[in-house]
C-alpha cells in the first residue's frame, strides 16, 4: 500500500455504522484498510454504543491519523438506529462512490482494488457484488443452500447495463436488497434519497429507488462481502411493527418508476417480490397475533396492491402460465385471510 498522502478528493468512501459491535469492529475496519489506497476514506459513526465500541472508534481513528488511509470517527449524541447512522455518514462522505459496510461483516481481499478497476474502466453509476454467509459453524446444509456464494443480481455480468428493465428485473429476481452489496456514486443518492429512520427493512425501502436513479449499473459476480449471520435477526423475532414495515417497504415505488417504464418481465419480477413481501408480512403478523390477524392482513393486502406494478389478477395469470401453482395457491390463501376481515366487519 502506498505511503503517499491522501488525495484531496477520495474516489471511495466506506461507511461503517457502529452500535455495540466491539467484538467485530476491528476485523471489519482492518479488512478495508488492508486493501485500501490513498484515495479511500473510511467513516465510522458510533450510534451511542454501550459496550465500548465508541472508545474503539476513537482508538482506530487515532491509529490511522497519520496513515495513508483516512479514518474519521463520528459520534451521535442520541441513538438514531441503523438508518440514522447511515444517513449521517452519507451526508459527511467526500468520496465519489459510497459503500456501506456493516460493522459485523468484512470485505474479502481484493474487493476494493477490483472495484477501482471497474470504476476506472467503466465509471458505472451503480456496482453490485455478491457475498457469502459467515456462520459460526458452517454445515453441509449451508453449503448445499449456496451460502458460500450468494448472487445479488440475475442478469448480464461484467458489463454496463443501461436498460432499467434488465436492471430492475435482475435485482428483484435475486431478491437481495442489502445496501452493503451495492456501491453507488454519491450523486445517485442525491440530497433526497435517504434511509427511513425508525423503520425496519430500510435496505428494501431504498435499494430499488437507487437502481431506478442510476443511469447504468455493473454486476460483478464475485464475493466481495462476508455477511455475518447472527442470532436475533429481524425475521427470527417477528412482531406486528416489523410486519407492517415489511408490507410497506415498497410504498411509492410505482411513483418513482413513472419516468422509467419497465417491460413485462421486469414488472412481473417486481410484482412477485411485492407478493412475497405481503405473504412474509402476513405470516409474521399471524405469529405475533395468534388470536386473529385478518384485519392486519387486510391492510397488508392494500399495501401490496398499491406496491405491485400489475393488477392482482394479472399476477395470478402469470403464476399459472409459468406453472407456479403452489405460489399462486399460497398467495390466494393469504388473500382469503384478508377477505375474512371484510366479511366479519359486515356480518
Amino acid at each position: 500500500m502506498s505511503a503517499t498522502l491522501p488525495s484531496p478528493t477520495p474516489w471511495l468512501s466506506v461507511l461503517i455504522p457502529v452500535f455495540n459491535v466491539k467484538d467485530y469492529l476491528r476485523e471489519c475496519v482492518d479488512s478495508v484498510v488492508s486493501q485500501a489506497d490513498a484515495g479511500v476514506e473510511i467513516l465510522l459513526v458510533d450510534d451511542c454504543s454501550t459496550d465500548g465500541s465508541g472508545e474503539l472508534v476513537r482508538a482506530i481513528a487515532a491509529e490511522h491519523a497519520a496513515g495513508p488511509v483516512r479514518v474519521r470517527g463520528l459520534f451521535h449524541e442520541k441513538n438514531l438506529g441503523l438508518s440514522g447512522a447511515r444517513n449521517t455518514m452519507l451526508q459527511a462522505a467526500h468520496g465519489e462512490y459510497v459503500w456501506f459496510v456493516d460493522s459485523d461483516d468484512y470485505l474479502m481481499p481484493g474487493a476494493i482494488p477490483r472495484l477501482r478497476e471497474v470504476v476506472q474502466a467503466h465509471a458505472p453509476a451503480l456496482v453490485l457484488c455478491d457475498f457469502f454467509m459467515l456462520r459460526e459453524h458452517t454445515k453441509l446444509k449451508h453449503r448445499l443452500r449456496g451460502e458460500m456464494h450468494r448472487r445479488t443480481f440475475f442478469g448480464p455480468e461484467r458489463q454496463l447495463v443501461s436498460d432499467h428493465s434488465l436492471l430492475m428485473r435482475g435485482l428483484f429476481e435475486a431478491g437481495q436488497m442489502h445496501s452493503w452489496s451495492k456501491i453507488a456514486r454519491r450523486s445517485v443518492w442525491g440530497e433526497e434519497l435517504r434511509f427511513p429512520v425508525g423503520r425496519y427493512f430500510e435496505d428494501m425501502a431504498t435499494t430499488p429507488w437507487l437502481a431506478l436513479q442510476a443511469e447504468n449499473a455493473w454486476y460483478e459476480p464475485a464475493v466481495w462481502v462476508a455477511y455475518r449471520q447472527r442470532a436475533g435477526s429481524i425475521l427470527s423475532t417477528p412482531n406486528v411493527t416489523k410486519a407492517e414495515h415489511l408490507a410497506h417497504a415498497l410504498a411509492n415505488l410505482r411513483d418513482a418508476a413513472q419516468g422509467r417504464p419497465l417491460d413485462d418481465a421486469a414488472n412481473f419480477a417486481w410484482a412477485h417480490f411485492a407478493a412475497r413481501n405481503f405473504i412474509g408480512a402476513s405470516r409474521m403478523a399471524d405469529k405475533a397475533l395468534p388470536d386473529g390477524c385478518e384485519k392486519t392482513v387486510a391492510m397488508f393486502r392494500q399495501a401490496f396492491e398499491e406496491a405491485s406494478p400489475i393488477p392482482l389478477r394479472e399476477l395470478d395469470r402469470a403464476y399459472k402460465s409459468r406453472g407456479w401453482f403452489v405460489r399462486a395457491m399460497r398467495l390466494r390463501y393469504w388473500l382469503r385471510r384478508a377477505e375474512l376481515a371484510g366479511t366479519r366487519a359486515t356480518a
